[in-house]
């Protein structure tokens, strides 16, 4: 390696320590499980671009070649695949889409064992063999996250460019270790460059979703000083967000969900403690709906007493049920506030929620929303205080009876909400 070359990977380097370093004080000042993992998450690319690059070699300590030529071929398999694991969860690929989970840990697991499997190989195939997996896991990911932004995940598309620019980056990189490139400064340039660009996209991506999930743990069931209006989508933006949402699923044919919650004591309430303290639980409830269903969904405020979430994408059906059972359980939880005489209370919400499968089979939103409301408004006398159209009858079921594992029957006189 010459000066220049050095030169360019050391300010490579320096540019992805410097992000790590952010993440770092960011978490030495709000430790958090995500700020952690981001910080592994750079740190991991840091040492990616350190040993493959050949900075590694021109160290005070140089490593020895045997054992630097083995971190070379476990650093990319080994790196893409613990990205893998961690933009799962970014994702929020569980709750949203088999495919995408499913591949994701898939890759996340073999990809490690097939670097270490690498090493058994004949000396010649092994950076070679190497460089072919860490570079069909990237195009993978890449193609995962690509997926999730055509689905209205609104940072995927950061994501998905960090993980187009790790492309030419291992590409690069693995070039090098294996002295493919020669001596053409530019080349590596460019190599650099998308190395610390990729770098840059996705821990934007990690920090943006980090904050925003921040938010919403930060609206805790203690009375919260912020106006609700302000800090939730208007009905006008949750049909918007609806009419596009159907759009997107009339193109990838994935399942959804429309979720109304729907608060039946208000007036009680406002009675009770004042509509500051009604406020209060207004704000209080969007932040556990918004915990719930994590920061990937659209929460909103549909008018004054029902609250609406939009789940673009669902794994299947049956998961209607946990994620309908729990949020009841969170939404009907006592709420602190402040009273209007300036004591602390604890108000009891009645509530209900209604669920909506979204289907691959486009309906309109005004129906979406209606039928939406209608099984939060049934919700209200079931033991779960959740409710779902039956697929046979039409007519509201409790959710924990409902029978989701069948399709909905081809009948004119349903609803043509129809899920």
């Amino acid at each position: 390696m010459s000066a220049q070359e050095l030169t360019i990977w050391s300010m490579a380097l320096g540019a992805i320590a410097a992000v790590a370093l952010g993440r770092l004080a960011e978490y030495a000042l709000r430790p958090t499980i995500s700020q952690l993992q981001g910080v592994g998450y750079h740190l991991a690319v840091f040492l990616l671009v350190f040993i493959l690059s050949g900075v590694a070699a021109r160290t005070a300590v140089p490593l020895e070649p045997r054992l630097l030529h083995a971190l070379q071929v476990l650093a990319g398999p080994v790196c893409v695949g613990l990205s893998d694991l961690w933009i799962r969860g970014w994702l929020y690929a569980p709750q949203r889409d088999r495919l995408m989970a499913g591949v994701l840990q898939i890759s996340g697991l073999l990809l490690p064992i097939a670097g270490v499997a690498c090493l058994g190989l004949p000396l010649p195939l092994q950076l070679p063999i190497a460089s072919a997996i860490s570079l069909l896991g990237a195009a993978v990911t890449f193609w995962l996250t690509a997926r999730a932004a055509l689905r209205g995940d609104a940072l995927a598309p950061v994501m998905a460019m960090g993980c187009l620019l790790t492309l030419p980056a291992l590409w690069g990189l693995y070039g090098i270790a294996m002295d493919l490139t020669g001596d053409r400064l530019a080349l590596q340039a460019a190599f650099a460059l998308c190395a610390a660009l990729s770098n840059g996209f996705t821990g934007f991506g990690l920090w943006r979703r980090d904050r925003l999930e921040q938010r919403a743990r930060r609206g805790s069931d203690a009375a919260p000083q912020l106006d609700p209006v302000t800090h939730l989508h208007s009905g006008r933006s949750l049909v918007h967000n609806l009419v596009r949402a159907q759009r997107r699923r009339r193109r990838s044919g994935q399942d959804g969900a429309v979720l109304a919650i729907h608060v039946f004591n208000v007036e009680k309430m406002r009675a009770e403690a004042g509509t500051g303290a009604v406020n209060q639980v207004f704000v209080c409830l969007a932040n556990r709906v918004q915990r719930q269903l994590g920061t990937v969904n659209v929460v909103g405020r549909y008018y004054e007493a029902c609250f609406v979430a939009l789940v673009e994408s669902i794994p299947s059906r049956s998961w209607l049920r946990t994620l309908g059972l729990r949020l009841s359980e969170s939404v009907r939880w006592p709420v602190e506030v402040t009273t209007r005489s300036g004591e602390a209370a604890e108000l009891h919400v009645e509530a209900g929620i209604g669920l909506v499968h979204l289907s691959r089979r486009a309906a309109a939103v005004e129906d979406i929303l209606a039928d939406a409301e209608r099984m939060a408004q049934a919700a209200r006398t079931m033991p779960s205080h959740a409710a779902i159209r039956d697929p046979l009858t039409g007519q509201p079921v409790a959710l924990e009876h409902a029978r989701l594992d069948r399709r909905m029957r081809r009948n004119p006189n349903l609803l043509h909400a129809a899920s």
